[in-house]
């Protein structure tokens, strides 16, 4: 008998583990609570299998303290599950008042080796070997009856949530309270029959597994159900409910409405639908229609949904069948074409209609050579925030005005946004001269107000019709950035320069994914140095070994990627890149940390924090070892999302280093709350001063006020002997710069380090 309960506790113990750490990982507010209780019924089953396999009275012993302390915890737990569980506030005083009283029954439990007041052992045959029973003693009755009231109070916190809460509710407390009764009787019952084995503990077990389950997997059923009735009932659209033989069961009154019948007249709903609606209303399949009755104003529209209803097993079980009526939407449907295809303020084309215009004008004129031209009003926030944003929309219809006036017949033209305008014209009537002087005599008049706008044209001829417009537009775009600080010059077209560089940025973008598969992209290791002149670790760089055109630095390539968002997949190599290093060093370099860099679009694009983290646990490596480099930059918007994204990777065990400190405009502002270890102070950030007196005190409190946030602060950018050594006495802890060593591979750092 022994053996089987043993073997029962065993079970028990197990999936009560198993409970805990699914109630611990589940994203229910309730599952940090339902898996410190469900670990706390662990001591007990725990101690009592110790006293179970025990035949001496010392292995006996630790199994009752296990026990009795265990049981201390579970009422704790128990307690703290009740109220949050039944939403019930509990107040600091009884609470504190609780925990005391636990305190107080542990240490005169553990007291009970010395006094003898708590508890001692009997020895008893059962199943032919000796088993060490409890006797009783007075700190086990006050034992008992701490964890006895603890239990009433409980119990009756259940049973007031259970009379105040609707029947519907009541199966999810109804099942634990009568749980917890049976498993007290149970536990009662052994205390006081002195039966050898306590088998309460099952109770114990089973009563763990409902918790799990009325807190983490339960669905309450039936409030579902009536639920979903209620919202199928008071739904707008008509809603028909049919069984497996096309039999309508239920319809809401927007159906009844609809086809005129009453609830008891259900037998009529399928004659009445084919009537209204044709013979396709009875098939069984799915399907989406959209039916008009009548014609001219007086036409009625509906958009008919059928589908199928399948039970917990897939098998079909009925049709449901929803009837929308459309009728106000599809008349409003013109009047919001126009709208969505005209600007509302100047009654040009809006961006995506002049696009599809541009789109269908190429395609019906393909040898026909035309220019498409961006329109950009310059500083036109100061025509609003000087003469008002009246007067600022008075000027867009102006310039409208204008575009109707001047343009010649042929042209498309639009408004892509706030201050800027598309254009196509074709390329035999486009007049350099006559632009220029259009341009420069856009003249804004409002009452007394007289203002001469300064507009700017970037001109693209297209090459390729079939080339996207929306590129074409960004192509002269483009061409606007050689005149953005001009006057006299109104016109600029996108030239060979600025279209190598976009086809540069193309090429070397079509390529990193062969780049990264091919490791072309090396990564490159910048020596950090301690106080000592010791490496420690090292920043990670990316350098381009191009298989074309040889050693690329990352000024040709890296501020591409950070445009295109391409930087996102090039730091997830890099990152790898830095596991297998680290993994590769292993136990032989232990100590060494490399730093990787996580840039904005990172944020935005991917999980930072689960992509680092999957890559640590892949390579089997300490997070404190992979430092997370960001810059004081992207902190600049979003700050209090990025600080949580931050906070994460610490919890993780990463080290969070801030580049670039002093570069941005908030850095002290943002320092006192952001959740970094480490701060790279960049020795260019002070600039070129006449009095080194002055750079030297900025330095110091620098290094002062990182020490004082507890913040290990690191210099980059160390060129000389003399910086080392005054920084060093300043209290920098780590250094980096080109007087210790430039990036190197990875062969050339490790002879650095050995």
């Amino acid at each position: 008998m022994r053996f089987e309960f043993a073997l029962i506790y065993t079970f028990m113990i197990a999936a009560l583990v198993a409970c805990s750490l699914m109630a611990h990982r589940s994203r229910r507010q309730i599952g940090s609570t339902v898996a410190l209780l469900t670990a706390s019924l662990i001591p007990p089953v725990l101690g009592n299998l110790i006293i179970v396999c025990a035949h001496t009275a010392a292995l006996s012993t630790v199994g009752y303290y296990i026990y009795f302390i265990g049981m201390n915890f579970v009422m704790y737990s128990l307690l703290r599950f009740a109220f949050e569980y039944c939403a019930i506030k509990r107040g600091w005083f009884a609470r504190c008042g609780v925990n005391t009283l636990f305190a107080v029954d542990i240490v005169q439990l553990l007291c009970n080796p010395f006094f003898n007041h708590a508890f001692g052992l009997e020895e008893i045959i059962a199943d032919d070997a000796p088993y060490f029973r409890l006797v009783p003693y007075f700190g086990q009755a006050f034992h008992r009856v701490l964890d006895y009231g603890i239990l009433a109070v409980t119990l009756i916190i259940f049973i007031y949530k259970l009379m105040h809460s609707p029947r519907i509710y009541s199966e999810r407390y109804s099942v634990i309270l009568g749980t917890m009764l049976c498993t007290a009787v149970w536990q009662t019952f052994y205390i006081f029959s002195r039966t050898p084995i306590d088998r309460s503990m099952i109770g114990f077990g089973v009563f763990g597994l409902l918790i799990y389950y009325f807190s983490i997997r339960y669905r309450p059923r039936r409030l579902l159900d009536s639920m979903l009735g209620r919202l199928a009932s008071g739904m707008p659209e008509a809603l028909f409910f049919f069984d497996m033989n096309n039999k309508c069961i239920w319809a809401n009154s927007p159906g009844l409405s609809l086809i005129d019948i009453t609830e008891d007249e259900l037998d009529k709903v399928c004659e009445k639908l084919t009537g209204m609606f044709g013979a396709h209303t009875q098939t069984e399949r799915e399907w989406t229609v959209r039916h008009v009755i009548g014609t001219g104003s007086d036409a009625k529209y509906y958009v008919l949904e059928k589908h199928i209803l399948t039970d917990d097993n897939l098998r079909d079980a009925g049709q449901f069948l929803s009837i929308r009526d459309n009728t106000d939407e599809e008349r409003r449907l013109r009047q919001e074409i126009y709208n969505a295809t005209h600007d509302r303020l100047t009654g040009l084309y809006t961006k995506e209609y002049l696009y599809e215009c541009i789109r269908r004008r190429l395609s019906a004129n393909p040898d026909r050579k035309y220019l498409v031209a961006f329109l950009n009003v310059k500083n036109f926030k100061i025509v609003n925030d000087i003469f008002s944003n009246a007067f600022g929309d008075h000027a867009l219809r102006t310039i409208a005005k204008s575009l109707h006036t001047d343009l010649p017949k042929g042209c498309l033209f639009g408004r892509i946004s706030g201050d800027t305008f598309g254009l196509l014209i074709p390329a035999s009537e486009f007049s350099m001269e006559l632009a220029e002087a259009s341009l420069s005599s856009i003249v804004v008049e409002q009452g007394t107000v007289v203002y001469h706008l300064l507009m700017h044209l970037g001109v693209y001829e297209i090459i390729d019709p079939e080339v996207d417009v929306s590129v074409m537009f960004d192509r002269a775009h483009l061409a606007l950035s050689t005149i953005v600080d001009e006057y006299q010059t109104h016109i600029a077209f996108y030239n060979d320069e600025i279209r190598d560089q976009v086809l540069w940025n193309q090429h070397i973008s079509s390529q990193l994914k062969t780049a990264i598969t091919e490791r072309q992209i090396v990564p490159y290791y910048q020596p950090i140095v301690d106080r000592s002149g010791v490496c420690v670790g090292a920043e990670m760089l990316a350098r381009w070994n191009h298989p074309e055109h040889g050693f690329l630095p990352p000024s040709r390539f890296i501020p591409v990627f950070e445009r295109n968002g391409m930087i996102v997949e090039l730091d997830k190599y890099m990152w790898r890149c830095a596991c297998e290093t680290l993994a590769r060093w292993g136990d032989v370099q232990p100590e060494l940390f490399l730093s990787v860099n996580i840039s904005p679009k990172d944020f935005y694009f991917t999980d930072v924090v689960e992509d680092i983290t999957h890559l640590v646990r892949e390579y089997g490596i300490a997070p404190r070892r992979l430092r997370i480099e960001i810059t004081e930059t992207v902190m600049m918007t979003e700050a209090e999302d990025r600080m949580a994204i931050l906070r994460e990777f610490r919890r993780a065990g990463f080290l969070v280093e801030m580049d670039d400190f002093g570069s941005g405009y908030s850095s002290l502002n943002l320092l006192k709350d952001m959740p970094v270890d480490v701060l790279k102070i960049d020795m260019k950030f002070l600039g070129k001063t006449d009095e080194e007196a002055k750079a030297t005190t900025i330095m110091r409190n620098i290094l002062n006020l990182s020490e004082d946030l507890g913040i290990a602060s690191l210099t980059e950018g160390v060129e000389t002997e003399q910086q080392y050594r005054t920084l060093a006495e300043m209290g920098c802890k780590l250094f980096q710069g080109y007087h210790f060593a430039k990036p190197m591979p990875i062969d050339d750092f490790e002879r650095f380090c050995s």
